[in-house]
């Protein structure tokens, strides 16, 4: 009984220590992941946010909110109030930035989001991905950053979640790859560019793998389109005789580096290619592909498609005739 009457009066005397000064001017606060409760406690000391970090340190843990504090970017207020505090970082309340990156983005198209976000400089961030060479590490998915996170930790945050998920993929695989984990993040970047439906993924794959064996050129759209630095729909033919070592319809082999940054599900199609002799395919008008073991098979199909295009143009063309006879 007393014991708990003591342990009564030590919160009650620490929620009134903290509530002495009224809360002052805004102050901003990141607290980085992995962070433990105690050095939250005095890092939030440090930027005179909590009167006394033992005091507060001993409400967190009398509340056992200890557990539950969220990294973030907080704005916060000298002398703030502890529970404003604790409910804040409870609740993750941060002052973040949602930031998707897609499968398939480049790094020019990343930083451009960066920079639409306020999170950093597009041209900090291509120049520092340039730099380190981390086109293709940088892993598409759903961020949170502070306004003005700047463009080395941006980039580093992307770059661990690669480490996470496809360097832990790639060296856990059983059977040991035979393509080098740069290799691998190369062709896994084309097959990311070329899939519409995530099952045609690990044919996609070996088709190129497919090629690569047999030295023939990949003769990949998006590696041309990597080089004239948009993903541009309906390739010329003065399009693909565009000089540039990315352009593989005139260089055999693999380009010098990944052309966008994949997803899981690229990688692993590339890791893992269907079990198929296909060397060719071509669009069809379902939002898949057909494909073909041989150059005869792969003309056919293409007629087929140029066919069935214009069976779809003509039917559009017909509707809309039909939609513009005035009705009485």
């Amino acid at each position: 009984m007393r014991r708990g009457l003591l342990a009564g009066s030590l919160v009650a005397g620490a929620v009134a220590a903290l509530f002495v000064l009224r809360p002052g001017v805004p102050v901003r606060v990141e607290v980085p992941e992995g962070l433990s409760a105690r050095q939250t406690a005095e890092l939030l000391g440090e930027k005179r946010v909590v009167v006394s970090v033992p005091l507060f340190r001993l409400l967190l843990k009398a509340t056992r909110f200890d557990r539950h504090l969220k990294p973030g970017a907080y704005t916060l207020r000298v002398h703030e109030w502890p529970t404003t505090v604790v409910r804040k970082l409870t609740l993750g309340l941060t002052d973040d930035v949602k930031l998707v990156v897609p499968e398939g983005f480049r790094a020019r198209q990343i930083a451009e989001r960066l920079a639409a976000a306020g999170v950093a400089d597009a041209r900090d961030f291509e120049a520092y991905v340039a730099l380190r060479k981390l086109e293709g590490r940088l892993f598409p998915s759903t961020y949170h950053f502070p306004p003005g996170y700047g463009a080395d930790r941006a980039a580093a945050r992307m770059t661990a979640a690669f480490d996470r998920e496809i360097g832990a993929v790639y060296a856990s695989a059983s059977p040991k790859p035979f393509l080098s984990l740069e290799d691998a993040l190369i062709v896994a970047s084309i097959v990311e560019r070329e899939a519409v439906l995530p099952q045609e993924r690990p044919i996609i794959a070996a088709v190129y793998l497919n090629r690569l064996k047999k030295r023939m050129p990949l003769q990949a759209d998006p590696t041309v389109q990597y080089a004239l630095g948009a993903w541009k729909k309906g390739m010329t033919r003065e399009d693909l005789k565009t000089p540039s070592p990315y352009n593989t319809y005139l260089r055999r082999g693999l380009p010098p580096g990944p052309i966008c940054n994949p997803g899981l599900g690229s990688f692993a199609a590339t890791l893992k290619p269907a079990d198929t002799r296909a060397l060719y395919f071509v669009a069809d008008t379902k939002g898949g592909h057909i494909f073909s073991e041989t150059n005869e098979e792969h003309a056919s199909a293409r007629r087929l498609y140029k066919h069935e295009l214009r069976k779809m143009k003509e039917k559009l063309k017909k509707e809309s005739l039909r939609g513009a006879v005035p009705t009485r």
